[in-house]
């Protein structure tokens, strides 16, 4: 799948563990990658919630959550970030004051091509 750069603020979710606010660095139609502070391992089920912004949109900003599975940890350096690339295996459009005709194309439009 093609990768989009894009940086977006993102919430994670870790499975039986708290939240951490982070940044995605790219995201494709199957996947999302993003750094973490602490270590997660591969299998690990988690939550993205991010924003798409309106000149992603061309509309409304749109808030989405993917339930998504880990696939890839890059081992950090010393000192640095841990790199987390996860498989988005579900998604939901959340409630926003979004039009919700394009929230229901946009969402028509990504199960179709799934």
């Amino acid at each position: 799948m093609r990768r989009f750069d894009m940086r977006l603020p993102a919430i994670v979710k870790l499975e039986g563990a708290h939240e951490f606010h982070t940044e995605t660095q790219n995201v494709s139609a199957r996947g999302v990658f993003f750094y973490l502070d602490e270590p997660v391992n591969s299998g690990t089920k988690l939550e993205v919630t991010l924003t798409f912004p309106p000149h992603v949109t061309l509309t409304d900003a749109v808030r989405v959550r993917f339930l998504a599975r880990v696939i890839r940890v890059e081992d950090p350096l010393p000192s640095a970030r841990i790199g987390v690339a996860a498989l988005i295996e579900d998604y939901q459009f959340l409630r926003s004051n979004g039009a919700p005709d394009f929230l229901a194309a946009l969402q028509n439009g990504w199960k179709n091509t799934h």
